[in-house]
């Protein structure tokens, strides 16, 4: 292996739609090899492809990495996203911005023998490989034009026939050593030559992506399982390169992260929702938990923990301790996770963290009725009970709503025959009571030893009127928050309505 300040990885997705967790969870072990080694993390984009790359998801891309807190050391520069250039050495780090250079390097592969102009339309490709397949032998590329002389290529082209441009793939098997899942052999047979360039000139992601490693002087490529079958097409283009000196002449060392995988034990794709990173931002992940949640989809810090910070992994990730079977998404498991996070974080960095959720379009209560001071008075019960910052605004929205919200599930459930006796009790209880919640436990305590109800019966009906839901944060201390005439006032709503409705 490189010594750890020769260590050079990138993250290079595609600007196609949301990002997806399987990406992130590549990007997060590509920055954790990275910066356990002291190396350098190249963020680059791969957008070749104009029928499906944009410039909002490119935008998006960019912004995902500096939220989840993933630096790049070289890449597009942090507030220059406009020309994706700037951030080191090997700019631009865009791959739309680089084909001139892999025009060039095309030329010289031809040049050298080492790639071929194909001829070959697909209906004839089609058709070769059904048969191939009928014959029991394997379909890919027959090398048709491998050979081809000057009179045939002359006489395709008087057709009007367009070409692409093969790689000619070595006729020996191609052996490597996988860092996750060991040494690994591919027969000839099985990996065929293939195309990098399009008939129109465009260059195909199976040329650019070794090329921009092989400029870049990449040292370990660590992706996903389903790249897996092209790294013998990758190794034989990179040795192919170093003959006609592109890059340094070296051959990085790869690793293939385990699928990830869903519901059905299916592979996790973009159309799942629960696989689109954005779900998570909406939701109030916050980011350490998220990635804490991720890391542990192929890779354990310890076998009884589940619970660590990005330093901690940082100092223990190594590529060879990640698990080669499929790691399955557990939505419940990564909030679980999530939770503890937010547990975890400072009360004033918790409040700084809420704050989205505090204001519109997330919050349902005039901007003038938020209380900057009440809610700061009940943040720590709340910080114990969220699982996502966005439980923030369910739980708080008592305080700053004109009237609560009605649950009438709740309601059904807290206002049974003889709920109005308690509530008129309990009324005249907190009217005479200290407004600080011991006082008015013990107030609420007083109402259901008249009635013969122990505290948890007691205080459902009085909850359900002041906060209009059966569970939410420490009763007494939000009635000593909300206040004497708010509460009061909810109490007599609630007590007017049990009257309406036994009169109707």
């Amino acid at each position: 292996m490189a010594s750890a300040s020769d260590v050079r990885v990138r993250f290079c997705p595609s600007p196609t739609g949301n990002p997806h967790v399987g990406l992130v969870r590549t990007a997060l072990f590509n920055w954790a090899f990275a910066r356990h080694h002291g190396g350098t993390l190249v963020f680059r984009i791969e957008d070749t492809d104009a029928a499906r790359d944009s410039e909002e998801s490119y935008e998006l891309l960019l912004d995902s990495m500096r939220w989840l807190g993933l630096s790049w050391d070289e890449g597009p520069a942090a507030f220059d996203s406009a020309s994706g250039a700037g951030g080191g050495p090997h700019a631009p780090y865009r791959q739309s911005q680089r084909l001139d250079i892999y025009a060039d390097v095309a030329r010289k592969l031809m040049e050298a023998g080492h790639a071929y102009r194909c001829y070959c339309t697909a209906e004839e490709l089609e058709e070769r490989r059904e048969a191939a397949r009928r014959a029991g032998k394997p379909s890919g590329y027959d090398g048709k034009c491998r050979t081809l002389t000057e009179e045939h290529k002359a006489a395709y082209e008087a057709e009007g026939r367009a070409s692409i441009v093969r790689f000619r793939m070595p006729d020996e098997a191609i052996t490597f050593t996988d860092l996750v899942r060991g040494e690994l052999t591919f027969a000839p047979e099985n990996v065929t030559d293939y195309g990098i360039v399009r008939a129109n000139g465009a260059p195909l992601y199976t040329l650019v992506n070794p090329v921009d490693d092989a400029l870049m002087e990449i040292t370990h490529v660590l992706r996903g399982e389903d790249l897996l079958s092209s790294t013998p097409r990758q190794i034989a283009l990179y040795r192919a390169l170093a003959e006609i000196g592109v890059g340094n002449g070296s051959t990085p060392e790869f690793g293939h992260l385990p699928y990830v995988m869903g519901e059905g034990n299916k592979k996790l794709s973009k159309r799942d929702p629960q696989s689109s990173l954005n779900l998570y931002r909406e939701r109030g992940f916050l980011p350490e938990g998220l990635l804490n949640y991720l890391a542990l989809l192929g890779w354990s810090i310890a076998e009884d923990r589940d619970i660590f910070s990005l330093e901690e992994m940082v100092a223990a990730f190594e590529i060879g301790d990640v698990n080669a079977n499929p790691a399955r998404f557990d939505i419940k498991k990564c909030e679980a996770i999530n939770a503890v996070h937010i547990r975890d974080l400072d009360t004033k960095e918790f409040i700084a963290r809420c704050e989205p959720w505090l204001t519109a379009p997330h919050a349902p209560w005039a901007p003038e009725n938020f209380d900057r001071a009440a809610f700061e008075a009940l943040a720590p019960l709340a910080q114990t009970r969220l699982t996502v910052l966005s439980d923030i605004t369910a739980n708080v929205d008592f305080l700053f709503l004109d009237e609560p919200v009605e649950d009438e599930a709740a309601w059904a459930k807290a206002m049974k025959p003889g709920a109005d006796a308690l509530l008129r009790t309990a009324r005249a209880e907190l009217a005479e009571a200290e407004w600080n919640a011991d006082a008015l436990k013990e107030a609420v305590l007083a109402a259901g030893g008249e009635h013969g109800l122990k505290l948890g019966k007691a205080q459902a009906p009085v909850r359900v009127a002041v906060t209009g839901r059966t569970v939410g944060l420490p009763l007494f201390e939000s009635l000593e928050v909300l206040g004497r005439e708010r509460t009061l006032a909810r109490v007599d709503t609630a007590l007017a309505k049990l009257e309406t409705a036994a009169q109707a």
